[in-house]
C-alpha cells in the first residue's frame, strides 16, 4: 500500500514509513502542495494511493467517491 500524505501533515513522515509502506510520498514531494483536494483525490486514486489527513472536510470534497483513506486521530488522553 502507497501512501499521500496530504499537505497538512509532515515530509518528514516520508522517509521514517518507506519501509512499511513503499512507494508513499507528500503532496508537497510531487509538487501538488497548492493543489485542491479534488486534484489530490484525482492524483491519489489513478496512482493507486490511500491518502492520509487530519482534515475530514477533504474526504467531502471529492465526489462521487473518494480513493481509499484515512484520518489521523489525536485521543485525548485523561
Amino acid at each position: 500500500m502507497k501512501l499521500l500524505f496530504d499537505e497538512n501533515l509532515s515530509r518528514r513522515l516520508v522517509p521514517f514509513l518507506q519501509t512499511a509502506y513503499p512507494g508513499s510520498t507528500q503532496v508537497a514531494l510531487i509538487g501538488l502542495e497548492c493543489a485542491d483536494d479534488r486534484s489530490i483525490w484525482q492524483y491519489a486514486r489513478e496512482q493507486g494511493f490511500v491518502t492520509v489527513t487530519k482534515e475530514l472536510s477533504a474526504y467531502f470534497a471529492a465526489e462521487p467517491l473518494p480513493p481509499p483513506w484515512e484520518r489521523l486521530c489525536r485521543e485525548k488522553r485523561s
